[in-house]
């Protein structure tokens, strides 16, 4: 078994997989199996299964990208910079990588919100969160609060699509297109 507390090894390797290989395409059998767990203490930490792994996978995920884009985004001193600085360290991480840790729950959510509410709900959450995020970024570099909640949505948007095509390129590439294009999007 990984070092660790049982139920972190099963969350984080659940999210992993969750992460590679979607949620259909993840058995409990193969969690139990890379993490190295015992079956029992899967169903002790998670007695409601593959979804409350998921769920508590997502929230994982949530607050990792979460705190790290609050990292980000205090670095710099316009908005401009700020959001590029943010997008090219996501985009650092794409290079050369077949599956990003930690970075996107995106497969998820398109895979199972309109098949699992408790997961469609987690997903809405975490992504609420990073749009708020976006938006007191904004506002702290003077934009008026509605232009700021639009435009977390269209950045939030963009960083999930360009995610997409990093991760299926294995290069950061798409981000830094997002992020050399940012400028226009960001004009006062």
């Amino acid at each position: 078994m990984k070092k660790g507390n049982t139920r972190d090894v099963i969350l984080h390797t659940a999210s992993e997989l969750f992460q590679r290989q979607g949620y259909h395409g993840t058995g409990l059998n193969q969690i139990i199996e890379k993490s190295g767990a015992p079956k029992g203490s899967l169903y002790y930490h998670f007695p409601n299964g593959k979804e409350e792994i998921a769920i508590e996978a997502i929230k994982l995920m949530g607050h990792h990208i979460l705190e790290s884009a609050r990292e980000d985004l205090s670095e710099k001193d316009t908005a401009i910079e700020a959001f590029q600085h943010h997008v090219a360290k996501i985009a650092d991480v794409f290079d050369g990588k077949a599956c990003v840790d930690g970075l996107q729950i995106g497969l998820i959510a398109s895979e199972m919100a309109s098949s699992h509410e408790s997961i469609r709900l987690v997903c809405q959450s975490a992504y609420e969160n990073w749009q708020t995020l976006y938006t007191e970024c904004l506002q702290r570099f003077d934009f008026e609060t509605e232009r700021a909640k639009e435009l977390a949505v269209v950045i939030n948007s963009l960083l999930e699509g360009a995610s997409i095509l990093a991760q299926t390129n294995e290069s950061g590439w798409p981000l830094r297109a997002v992020a050399k294009q940012l400028p226009a999007l960001l004009v006062h």
